[in-house]
């Protein structure tokens, strides 16, 4: 557990250093160049799903094998260097500090009343579109991000981390990197990446319901209302297209008393979810200061229960 132990303290304290090149960055290049190869070999539309379940199949595997092999390799150089190598792995795919320092970016703009800084930042953390987004909506949309990478950047990591060291951590983020690419449910993607979305859904569903537990007895700890987290997810953790997203998103909404969702701006396209949350309090800057930290408390809380359940 000692490797675990330091891929997680490191995560706490540094984050992503910009000048190590991160794994994930090389996972989505396999990925693109994969992605062209196989288009090429796809003949009629009807065989893009095909296509995309090996796509899938090719990256997951490929990034587990190729952990598996570095961490194996340290190992029998010496046992040390195995820990030292594999804490390494556990520090990158973890992002705690990186999604709090990039959640920051975009307060210190709010914060300086700059919304071209902070909209252009926010574009940084988010898939939709942010260029007319007035402050109330950069901060839900902030918020929102915060709560759903709490579990696919922290809780969903560590527990299969916990489960199967640095090799399934990693095939996880290959994973949740491959949804993020091309888990879109437009004309490009519908087929060719339906493997990738229903697979990265399957793999968090375990996670998002334990990253709104967690959330919960976190917020129990920080004095927000944890009670109505637990009012709001029992409630409106379906409302989400996402049949995971919606956990952690209503247990922060619930916590801090606001509401989440709403009409947002996909590649020029008007999507409206359904809101999660009662707008007790309006949204304000602080909220994100506090989504922040909600985040933070969650990840202690899933450390300690996966450190006594499977260390």
């Amino acid at each position: 557990m000692i490797h675990i132990c330091i891929g997680y303290l490191f995560d706490l304290l540094f984050g992503d250093p910009y000048f190590i090149p991160h794994p994930i960055c090389l996972i989505g290049k396999c990925i693109s160049k994969t992605e062209t190869f196989l288009r090429k070999l796809v003949k009629h539309s009807k065989d893009e799903k095909n296509f995309g379940i090996l796509l899938t199949m090719i990256i997951v595997g490929s990034t587990y094998g190729i952990t598996v092999a570095i961490v194996f390799f340290a190992k029998s150089i010496n046992i040390y260097l195995g820990y030292v190598i594999e804490g390494f792995l556990i520090f990158q795919i973890l992002a705690a500090k990186s999604l709090d320092k990039e959640s920051r970016k975009v307060l210190n703009a709010l914060e300086k009343s700059d919304i071209v800084e902070a909209r252009k930042y926010l574009s940084y953390i988010v898939g939709r579109e942010t260029s007319n987004l007035d402050e109330k909506e950069i901060i839900r949309a902030t918020v929102e991000t915060i709560a759903e990478n709490a579990s696919d950047g922290v809780i969903a990591p560590l527990f299969y981390i916990f489960i199967g060291g640095a090799p399934l951590g990693m095939a996880y983020k290959a994973a949740n990197t491959l949804d993020s690419m091309v888990g879109y449910k437009n004309e490009k993607y519908i087929n060719f990446g339906w493997a990738s979305a229903k697979f990265d859904d399957l793999l968090n569903y375990i996670p998002a319901r334990l990253t709104a537990m967690f959330m919960i007895i976190g917020s129990f700890y920080l004095f927000y209302d944890y009670k109505n987290a637990i009012k709001i997810v029992r409630r409106d953790h379906k409302n989400h297209k996402s049949p995971n997203c919606g956990y952690p998103e209503s247990a922060t909404a619930g916590a801090l008393n606001i509401r989440l969702g709403g009409t947002n701006t996909y590649f020029g396209q008007e999507i409206y979810k359904p809101t999660i949350g009662d707008e007790i309090d309006l949204l304000e800057k602080d909220h994100i200061k506090k989504s922040i930290k909600i985040m933070y408390a969650s990840s202690v809380v899933g450390f300690l229960v996966f450190y006594f359940m499977f260390g």
